[in-house]
């Protein structure tokens, strides 16, 4: 199976790896059948896991080998990481603008953030999800773009992004679905919508691989673009939800478990 897998154009890889983690966020969303909320102990606790899950991935999976491509290219290691880096956290904090949405734990649950619209919180929550599995789309795609570096350990590390990126897509699944039914929605539409976020990340994986293979010298400045922006997801939207109750520390230790599996992965598969 793997000797096909890496036999697959990176585009196709990207694509395949995507479907992976929206299926992974279809697990998570088939929760809804089997409970009617979702409980705050639990909830923190996985928003803190996916939170560390995205930091040691924007590390070890796109920030460190965007700086080593740089390296090996001859040119000053930390300018294309340091740009690609801030255009990352700067398009999502643009998502933020352009696109209506309302987080999980928002408090007052009516309030929204980006333009006025009168979109139902079924709707603005969906949308919400959807913004964060963007940036994850983008890593997974850059990831296996990546691939045609040359870098033999490349495939590895991104097939351990992958398995991270869906490990924490399942308590993602659940945060959104268990919502949404508690808000009126059948258990069916809740989970509809739950696995729906997800569908952005297989298309934003094959954008991100093709644009890489079309354009190879943006490899660094295009993994250090995804890492921005899924640190922007957490430290604006992951942590501060994974803080908003009584459940500080176990928020804190689900986002120390999910950094070290994380890293873990990425160590002996990249």
């Amino acid at each position: 199976m793997f000797e096909w897998f890496s036999q697959l154009s990176p585009v196709l890889q990207a694509g395949l790896a995507g479907l992976f983690t929206w299926a992974m966020t279809a697990l998570g969303a088939s929760v809804v059948f089997l409970f009617k909320s979702v409980n705050t102990k639990i909830l923190n606790t996985m928003q803190g896991f996916a939170a560390g899950v995205m930091i040691a991935a924007s590390f070890w999976s796109l920030l460190a080998p965007a700086i080593e491509f740089s390296e090996k290219a001859g040119n000053t290691a930390w300018i294309p990481a340091a740009i690609g880096f801030l255009a990352g956290g700067m398009f999502i904090r643009m998502l933020d603008v352009i696109i209506p949405h309302i987080h999980p734990t928002a408090q007052p649950s009516h309030v929204h953030e980006g333009p006025k619209t009168n979109l139902k919180k079924s709707t603005l929550l969906f949308l919400a999800i959807t913004m964060h599995n963007i940036p994850e789309g983008l890593a997974l795609g850059v990831g296996f773009g990546g691939v045609v570096s040359g870098n033999s350990q490349m495939l590895m590390a991104a097939l351990g992004l992958a398995i991270g990126i869906g490990i924490q897509n399942i308590p993602e699944g659940s945060a959104l679905s268990l919502p949404i039914h508690g808000d009126g929605k059948s258990k069916w539409r809740a989970f509809h919508y739950g696995h729906g976020s997800a569908i952005v990340e297989p298309i934003f994986a094959m954008v991100g691989a093709a644009a890489v293979l079309l354009i190879t010298p943006i490899l660094p400045y295009a993994l250090a673009f995804a890492a921005g922006a899924m640190i922007f997801v957490v430290v604006e939207e992951l942590i501060p939800e994974s803080q908003s109750s009584d459940n500080t520390d176990l928020a804190t230790l689900g986002l120390m478990i999910g950094f070290t599996i994380m890293m873990i992965l990425d160590v002996s598969l990249g």
